[in-house]
């Protein structure tokens, strides 16, 4: 039994230290640039315009996906836990 709660808190350790220091560079969007990117799309301008704002546009679709994926995904092993331990009860 403390043998497991070892190995959790050494997992979460690992995976604490893994997510701060393995991270990338993000770049954050101020009003021009995002008023620059709306009139090259909205305009139908050359392509590198229209490959900003389809990127921005994808950027924005990650980011609004991960937090509910982080909540479905703890959602779903608090679920399986508790299943478990009813099992065992």
């Amino acid at each position: 039994m403390m043998r497991q709660n070892i190995s959790k808190v050494l997992m979460a350790v690992t995976l604490a230290f893994v997510l701060v220091f393995v991270s990338t560079d993000a770049y954050s969007q101020c009003a021009m640039c995002r008023a620059t990117v709306e009139s090259n799309v909205g305009s139908g301008s050359d392509a590198s315009g229209n490959e900003v704002g389809s990127g921005l546009n994808a950027g924005i679709l990650y980011l609004m996906v991960i937090p509910y994926l982080l909540i479905g995904t703890v959602g779903f092993l608090w679920y399986k836990s508790n299943q478990k331990k009813a099992k065992k009860a």
